[in-house]
């Protein structure tokens, strides 16, 4: 037996599947949430969303985003990742704010516009993170913790 959702993650679900169906951005799944971006020709986008509770500003972006999208002349290849792979995605990148667009080329990252935006800007903001090049991602690589005299097997002095 499934236990029902709660009304604002059936909302949300809801919402995804109109996304996909009326504006053609598919909801990917955590195991496919990399492979969108490594077998994707160009720009990738990938709406990454949270429970509306925490992120109501989710509503607003999913609504907005796909009117957006159609102004823009050469727009990235856009999906939507579900609440798994949203915080698969968030933590591999260190995104802390939901709504996010994370922006990759290939395998590598570019960038992430965090929260609603205004709706002028919105649309200046997906094309400019279009055309940046790939740089380092954030949240990737070893970390790095102060050295004290403990750590190192000497006594304090």
């Amino acid at each position: 037996m499934t236990m029902p959702l709660a009304p604002d993650l059936d909302r949300l679900a809801q919402l995804l599947a109109r996304l996909e169906t009326q504006h053609s951005l598919p909801t990917l799944t955590e195991d496919v949430a990399e492979l969108f971006a490594t077998e994707a020709d160009g720009t990738t986008m990938v709406l990454l969303v949270d429970d509306p509770k925490r992120a109501p500003e989710v509503w607003d972006v999913a609504v907005v985003l796909p009117e957006v999208l159609a102004t823009l002349y050469s727009p990235p290849i856009s999906a939507v990742a579900d609440l798994a792979a949203s915080r698969a995605l968030a933590a591999r990148y260190d995104i802390r704010r939901f709504p996010a667009l994370l922006f990759r080329r290939g395998a590598g990252f570019i960038g992430v516009i965090e929260g609603m935006r205004d709706w002028d800007s919105f649309g200046a903001a997906i094309e400019r993170m279009s055309k940046a090049p790939v740089q380092r991602a954030p949240g990737i690589g070893i970390p790095v913790r102060a050295s004290t005299p403990d750590s190192c097997g000497g006594s304090p002095a």
